[in-house]
């Protein structure tokens, strides 16, 4: 299919900005569900920290307070573990994917080997609070807490590494789709500036079209001037359909033309044909049958003559028609 067509422009045209529109509304679409997806890894990651926190000090306050209920201190311990896999190996439940870097998940399994030590403290303080009340026995779970004490801000430090690392990588990630925002931007200001330039050239185009009907209306000549002219197929075929109304006018008028002039040049060999006539019935009035018979003759060549006249005043009246026509065209 040819693109130098009006229809074929506008079809392009029409079919980048929709394209453009659905890859913008793609991607913003695309940005917003990463952003949450983000948002809530993120919020899990910090979650984690204030899990650690929360673990210690249930740890300090059942030793300083010699409690046994250790029923918060599973429920975060549990909540932490579960969160820590999730980051971990993603958690198709919450809609999060496993770590997505090298370095983050690397950050995760060094998270992973602190709460392993962590976690063993933990452990080892829930069995000594069950024996508790013996000397050697709190000597050991005093131990125990100040372990607790030490990992505990370790590994704090690591899983506020982890939330940077998360909260960084979903920066870079914005901002590089954000890029392809403004590539889609561009290309919409490119596409406009596009769409004004094919506009004005087709604009043009159709006003070069008119100022040549212009042209021809007004033209003076005995033949009208084909149209010439370089622009879209749609104003091409319309230049070439008057163009074939100009060609079959100047036929008819060239025609008619030829055909008026043969008509008179007729008429002048008749009468020189008449007058020779005349000639001989004057040189042959002495005999009656002669005479008879060229009168006879006489009156068939007036009969032709007059014949012809009338044929040449049809054809006149052809080409003023045709005059007309083109008067009228003018006009219009």
């Amino acid at each position: 299919m040819t693109t130098n067509t009006i229809r074929a422009k506008i079809r392009v045209i029409g079919a980048l900005v929709v394209i453009l529109m659905l890859s913008i509304v793609g991607t913003t679409i695309y940005l917003n569900a990463k952003n949450k997806k983000d948002a809530l890894i993120i919020n899990i990651a910090g979650k984690e920290r204030m899990l650690t926190q929360r673990i210690s000090k249930n740890i300090f306050y059942l030793y300083h307070n010699n409690s046994k209920n250790t029923t918060e201190l599973d429920s975060a311990t549990e909540e932490f573990i579960y969160s820590l896999n999730s980051l971990k190996e993603g958690n198709p439940l919450i809609g999060i994917a496993k770590a997505p870097t090298e370095d983050i998940a690397s950050q995760i399994a060094k998270i992973e080997i602190l709460w392993n030590t962590f976690y063993i403290n933990i452990q080892k303080f829930k069995e000594l609070l069950i024996v508790r009340g013996q000397n050697q026995n709190e000597l050991i779970i005093k131990s125990t807490v100040n372990s607790v004490y030490n990992t505990n801000n370790n590994l704090l430090q690591e899983v506020d590494n982890l939330v940077t690392m998360y909260t960084l990588h979903s920066e870079n990630k914005t901002e590089y789709i954000k890029y392809f925002q403004y590539g889609f931007g561009f290309m919409i200001i490119i596409l406009i500036l596009y769409s004004l330039s094919q506009l004005k050239t087709m604009e043009k185009n159709a006003k070069k079209f008119f100022d040549y009907s212009q042209q021809l209306m007004q033209s003076d000549g005995d033949h009208l001037q084909p149209i010439q002219i370089e622009a879209e197929t749609e104003i091409i075929q319309a230049t070439d359909t008057l163009n074939c109304f100009i060609d079959k006018v100047n036929s008819a008028m060239d025609y008619s033309a030829e055909a008026i002039e043969h008509s008179k040049n007729a008429s002048l060999k008749l009468e020189e044909i008449t007058d020779e006539f005349d000639k001989v019935i004057d040189d042959l009035n002495n005999s009656a049958d002669i005479s008879k018979q060229l009168n006879k003759s006489e009156d068939m060549v007036i009969q032709s003559t007059e014949d012809l006249i009338n044929s040449t005043q049809k054809l006149q009246e052809l080409k003023a028609e045709l005059d007309k026509l083109i008067l009228s065209c003018k006009s219009s």
